[in-house]
């Protein structure tokens, strides 16, 4: 069995959780707080990141959420993930490196921050300033992503792919930090909507991070 080491509000964590589901393959959750640095878990991963997979019977682990992605894309077959042709192939690496980058740095890991480490952490109130800059980027970001869903009936193409995965990810975690304006991106909703159902994805949904509460709307699937 896959031990995986993550936090509730990790979004690589959570991308790596639902490409898992929607595999079928087991693992067991183990809580990591990567910012106490263990010395037990930088012997694991030296950058000292979430997520990190652990199989103890094969002394086999993997670090940073692209590999892991990758290297279960590679050794399980069920629900290809990174699929279609060479170019739709290298769209969805597009849109998950966006995601992953620009996406976090805008909006997810101000949020984190200003929300969760600061209060976590330092005991600290958050910035006004950077959560409302935040939450500016998100409206733009969102509305590219209204863009991509006018086109196409998933985030990359005619079927869901890791793009949609690490999509509802970091987006998760921006809502449930309460940085997502619904009202103006009804196509991101209605995309978002559907996900939230998945088997895969209901399971993180009903997580909680100590000390810190969603919106109420946060969980339920019709928002």
């Amino acid at each position: 069995m896959w031990q995986l080491f993550q936090f509730p509000l990790c979004p690589f964590s959570r991308k790596v959780r639902l490409l898992l589901g929607e595999k079928g393959i087991g693992y067991e959750l183990v809580r990591e707080s990567p910012w106490e640095q263990r010395d037990e878990f930088l012997d694991m991963n030296p950058a000292g990141r979430t997520p990190v997979m652990r199989h103890r019977d094969r002394d086999q682990t993997l670090c940073d959420s692209w590999a892991i992605c990758e290297y279960f894309e590679e050794t399980v077959e069920k629900n290809p993930m990174i699929n279609g042709s060479a170019d739709n192939r290298a769209e969805i690496r597009r849109l998950v490196a966006w995601f992953d980058e620009q996406f976090f740095g805008d909006v997810v890991a101000p949020l984190m921050h200003e929300r969760m480490r600061k209060r976590l952490i330092y005991r600290q109130p958050p910035d006004g300033r950077v959560l409302r800059e935040a939450m500016r980027l998100a409206n733009t970001h969102l509305d590219y992503i209204d863009y991509l869903l006018d086109h196409h009936a998933w985030i990359a193409g005619a079927t869901m792919s890791l793009a949609d995965l690490a999509a509802a990810a970091h987006i998760s975690i921006a809502d449930y930090l309460g940085g997502i304006d619904w009202l103006a991106h009804a196509q991101t909703a209605d995309w978002y909507r559907k996900f939230k159902s998945r088997p895969s994805f209901r399971p993180l949904l009903a997580e909680r991070m100590e000390v810190i509460k969603p919106p109420s709307h946060y969980e339920e699937a019709d928002f």
